[in-house]
C-alpha cells in the first residue's frame, strides 16, 4: 500500500519500536507498504531526527537513526509535489497532503490532529497508525 507517513509516527515508532508506530516501520522493512517521501518531508526528518533530545532523552541511538534512513532510502519513492494545497488547520502539514496526493497516495499516516481532521485527500484516506496497522493486517 502506498502511504505518506507522518514524521510524528516515524519518530514514535523509532521511540517505542513495540509500540503501533513501531509496526508501521516494521511494515516497511517488510515491504508491506511503501513510504511515499518530499523533498520538504525529507527536509523535516532529517531536521527531528538530528535533535540532540532524541537520544538524550528518549533514548534513540543514532545507529537506530542511520539504519531507519538507510530502510527509508529502500523503502520509499521520492515524489515531487506539483500541486500546492492550502487545506490543511495548520499550514505546515499541507506538504503531506500534496506528497499524497501526486505520489497517489491510499493512506496519509498520522497522529497530528489537523491532519486528522480532513478525514481524506483526494484518493488518500487520512488515519491513525492504529487504523493503518488494521488496514495492512487484513
Amino acid at each position: 500500500m502506498r502511504a505518506v507517513i507522518d514524521s510524528n509516527v516515524i519518530v514514535s515508532g523509532l521511540i517505542r519500536p513495540r509500540g503501533v508506530p513501531g509496526l508501521i516501520l516494521r511494515a516497511l522493512r517488510d515491504r508491506h507498504c511503501l513510504a511515499l517521501v518530499s523533498p520538504p518531508i525529507l527536509e523535516e526528518m532529517v531536521a527531528i531526527l538530528t535533535r540532540p533530545w532524541l537520544e538524550e532523552r528518549d533514548g534513540v541511538e543514532e545507529a537506530g537513526i542511520r539504519d531507519f534512513l538507510r530502510l527509508l532510502a529502500l523503502r520509499s519513492e521520492l515524489v515531487e509535489p506539483t500541486t500546492p494545497l492550502r487545506e490543511c488547520r495548520d499550514p505546515h502539514d499541507d506538504m503531506f497532503l500534496e506528497a499524497a496526493v501526486d505520489g497517489g497516495a491510499a493512506r496519509l499516516v498520522t497522529g497530528d490532529a489537523d491532519l486528522l481532521a480532513n478525514r481524506s485527500i483526494r484518493d488518500a484516506l487520512i488515519v491513525t497508525p492504529a487504523v493503518f496497522v488494521d488496514e495492512l493486517d487484513r
